[in-house]
């Protein structure tokens, strides 16, 4: 009995070993065209006998898509070394060359993820990432031409396409030992792009997903962080609304403490919900963290312009100034609320008055300075402190309304 088992153990062993492919990855395998392979495979993954086979029948997707995407470039580098030898040069299918990239990385990620399954003794020993690692990444490198070459064509979903797959397939295990280098100067900005293109075809969670990609960039961190707060409040229609997006960008302000875009956007989510003490509030939570916070700071200015406090509004536009001279803004703020304050004083301390003006007539022209295109409507204002403090016939007073 005992050498019956054997005998038998051993016949199921070798009718194991010997096992064929099954009749779908056979059909998959004898497939000469990409698409006819992906419609195959399509139509009978769930016939295909293991994870072995649909690894297998992926595989045989990426060769084909390879096989297109090695001829068009090659013909290509041909054509870079023929125009600089006056040879004659191959045609080549671009847009074939560029869809055979894309479909090569989609199917290398497909193949990777049945390839990485425990087989039958539940090992993990993969076939194809090895050699789908290397080509992929070949392909894959093409994804960023082809985005752009979608983009001079002004088609955004192409675009989207393949920039998107770019990106996405950073993350894929099978690439994960590939070298990074030539992607590190733009890779950031094509995740901030995809996102903005999420973003345009209403499709929030995608854009909010590439937001955080790019933003993982420190030369594409502020513009992602800025797109992801358009994303955040895009169509607020109720208070509950307003409120959900405040939350989401005090979250977003804690984990961004020194984006003043981010903190700026609080303070005036509070301003435009009627919550002002909520606002001045936050301020000085912010002031108190950073006392020299120039946005902080100059937000607290006109705050107190808001409420018609000059007094209080010059004090923290001085102290904006202190941290940042170079910003025409709060100049021109500072210059306004002092004038405002030396009205009081124009008839019962002429002195003071007349110091006052000077002094809101320097950061008129400082603003000037900063500002020569007049950005801010600073030429009336200037003008008008001339005027009452010089006269309206004196030669600057004139030269300030040629400004006005």
């Amino acid at each position: 009995m005992k050498k019956f088992m054997i005998m038998a153990l051993m016949v199921l062993g070798t009718t194991c070993a010997f096992a064929g492919d099954s009749d779908a990855l056979k059909a998959i395998k004898k497939a000469k065209d990409y698409n006819e392979a992906q419609n195959l495979v399509m139509n009978s993954l769930g016939q295909l006998a293991n994870d072995a086979e649909k690894a297998a029948a992926y595989n045989k997707l990426v060769d084909l898509a390879m096989e297109k995407f090695t001829k068009e470039s090659t013909n290509v580098t041909w054509n870079q070394t023929a125009a600089q030898m006056g040879q004659e040069t191959k045609p080549v299918d671009e847009a074939g060359m560029n869809e055979a990239a894309y479909n090569a990385v989609k199917a290398v990620m497909e193949c990777d993820k049945y390839d990485q399954m425990p087989n039958a003794k539940g090992k993990v020993a993969p076939k194809f990432a090895a050699k789908n690692a290397q080509r992929g990444w070949q392909a894959r490198q093409q994804l960023v031409n082809a985005g752009q070459d979608a983009l001079n064509k002004e088609n955004q979903a192409e675009a989207k396409k393949f920039w998107g797959l770019f990106v996405d397939s950073d993350g894929a295990a099978v690439f994960k030992d590939c070298d990074r280098t030539f992607q590190q100067p733009f890779f950031g900005q094509v995740a901030r792009f995809v996102g903005i293109f999420a973003y345009q075809d209403k499709d929030m969670e995608a854009a909010l997903k590439y937001c955080d990609i790019a933003a993982q960039d420190p030369n594409e961190a502020e513009n992602a962080l800025n797109l992801k707060l358009e994303v955040l409040g895009a169509d607020l229609k109720t208070r509950e609304d307003s409120i959900k997006y405040l939350e989401n960008v005090k979250t977003l302000q804690a984990q961004n403490p020194n984006n003043a875009s981010i903190m700026e956007k609080v303070y005036n989510m509070y301003m435009g919900m009627g919550e002002k003490e909520k606002a001045l509030g936050f301020l000085d939570e912010v002031l108190a963290k950073d006392p020299k916070n120039f946005v902080a700071l100059a937000d607290k200015g006109m705050y107190y312009m808001d409420q018609d406090n000059a007094a209080e509004a010059a004090k923290y536009m001085k102290q904006a100034i202190d941290v940042k001279e170079d910003n025409a803004v709060v100049h021109y703020y500072y210059a306004v609320c002092v004038r405002a304050q030396a009205q009081a004083f124009a008839d019962a301390d002429p002195a003071k008055f007349k110091s006052m003006m000077e002094e809101a007539i320097q950061h008129f022209d400082r603003t000037k300075e900063l500002d020569p295109d007049k950005m801010i409507p600073w030429g009336y204002n200037r003008y008008s402190a001339y005027s009452q403090l010089y006269g309206e016939d004196d030669a600057r007073t004139k030269a300030a309304e040629a400004d006005k």
